[in-house]
């Protein structure tokens, strides 16, 4: 088990890096990506800007085109915005061009399609607000 633990310690810190680095994504200081988690690599990675203590968990979909409305890269850019200390729950969905505040959790199998204000918990599809004036630690807990 405690081999598993220093793997997991290893990869959760070197693969943002390797986003940063490779595919130009803006990636704030200690954020947590599973290597599950898919985000747009393809065609506009630059596009995806993740804040400062976040988490993007297991199967989650960070989206930064959208070739059908000719949000591909090459013409009109519509940047993924994630703020600081958001945690974007297992199975979500993050459309092309929303902007998520800061201190925001995304319910498990939300599909995010408009801009979500800070301070707040988010699920469904489409995303609701279901609560707001939360703090969220850099640990992704609820504080108040």
């Amino acid at each position: 088990m405690k081999i598993r633990q220093i793997i997991w310690n290893i990869l959760s810190k070197v693969y943002p890096f390797i986003l940063r680095r490779i595919y130009g994504m803006n990636i704030g200081k200690n954020v947590i990506i599973s290597y599950k988690a898919q985000l747009d690599k393809s065609v506009n990675p630059k596009g995806v800007n993740i804040g400062d203590n976040s988490w993007v968990l297991a199967n989650s979909w960070i989206l930064a085109h959208d070739y059908c409305r000719g949000v591909n890269g090459k013409g009109k850019r519509f940047d993924t915005i994630i703020g600081a200390n958001c945690v974007i729950g297992i199975n979500s969905i993050i459309m092309p061009g929303v902007k998520i505040g800061d201190h925001v959790i995304v319910g498990s199998g939300a599909v995010v399609t408009k801009n979500i204000e800070s301070h707040c918990v988010v699920v469904g599809n489409p995303a609701k607000v279901i609560k707001d004036n939360i703090r969220v630690n850099d640990k992704g807990q609820i504080i108040s």
